[in-house]
């Protein structure tokens, strides 16, 4: 059956929550999708000088009146899931989160395991492994930005049935979109990077985020490439059905002639 999907590329402000839930709130009005997907960090911007200092914009899962509950608000109007990246706080402590969001508040939540540089002084690494999770009979599993650069985090979420992985990003490296063909190919997943634009500096370092927000095929087809530096939010359909062919050959299965005995770990 078609399911709608809408990736949502947009610049972030750093330490300004509530501009980010009026420029989400804006971008997704009269949008209808059933799964929706932002950038990483879309609620608190990405660039800061400490922990402490990104505490105050970070939110724990359940926050009435914070980023999640504003964006439970909008799934309910628009009767869609919506996967964001979030600065997520558990006491002191702040990890770099994606959190999938239904009318009935969170659905599931996943901490990046593959800390990007400098990430690794703001954030603790992810401490509760890839997640999928089900919406509208369909499999979804969400990473994070870096973490494409591992072949294992698409094929774990691929191994545990995800038809669509959901990947917010705040990508500085100019490799992600074409890589992220071959993760679709050699999983046989959808894919859907929602990439931020825009740049950040702080002291001495300055950052430019790459946009060109992209969904892909199982096949490694791209069904939607975006803009670099523009706002933009673009819908399509799909049929995760195709996400369950893993048949590469009238021999060959993709998962079944896995021959992990002899996969040195």
């Amino acid at each position: 059956m078609p399911f709608q999907i809408a990736v949502v590329q947009f610049h972030p402000k750093r330490g300004n929550v509530q501009a980010n839930i009026s420029q989400v709130q804006s971008l997704l009005n009269g949008i209808q999708a059933d799964l929706v997907v932002l950038p990483e960090l879309a609620n608190s911007g990405y660039l800061y000088e400490s922990t402490r200092a990104l505490l105050p914009h970070a939110e724990p899962q359940h926050a009435p009146g914070g980023f999640l509950s504003a964006l439970s608000g909008l799934a309910a109007e628009m009767g869609s899931v919506i996967v964001t990246g979030y600065a997520e706080k558990q006491g002191e402590r702040v990890f770099n989160s994606a959190a999938a969001i239904s009318a009935d508040g969170l659905l599931a939540n996943y901490r990046k395991i593959h800390l990007y540089a400098d990430e690794k002084a703001l954030f603790v690494p992810g401490d509760q492994g890839f997640t999928v999770f089900e919406w509208q009979g369909v499999r979804i599993g969400m990473m994070i930005c870096f973490d494409w650069i591992f072949p294992e985090s698409a094929r774990t979420l691929a191994l545990k049935g995800a038809q669509i992985i959901a990947h917010p990003a705040n990508l500085v490296m100019p490799y992600c979109q074409d890589a992220m063909l071959t993760r679709a190919i050699e999983n046989r997943v959808f894919t859907v990077t929602a990439n931020r634009i825009g740049a950040e500096s702080l002291g001495l370092k300055s950052l430019t985020f790459t946009g060109v927000s992209q969904v892909t095929s199982p096949l490694g087809e791209v069904l939607f490439r975006g803009p670099k530096n523009e706002t933009a939010v673009h819908t399509l359909s799909i049929d995760p059905a195709e996400a369950q062919d893993k048949q590469i050959s009238l021999r060959n299965d993709l998962f079944a002639d896995r021959r992990t005995q002899f996969y040195d770990i």
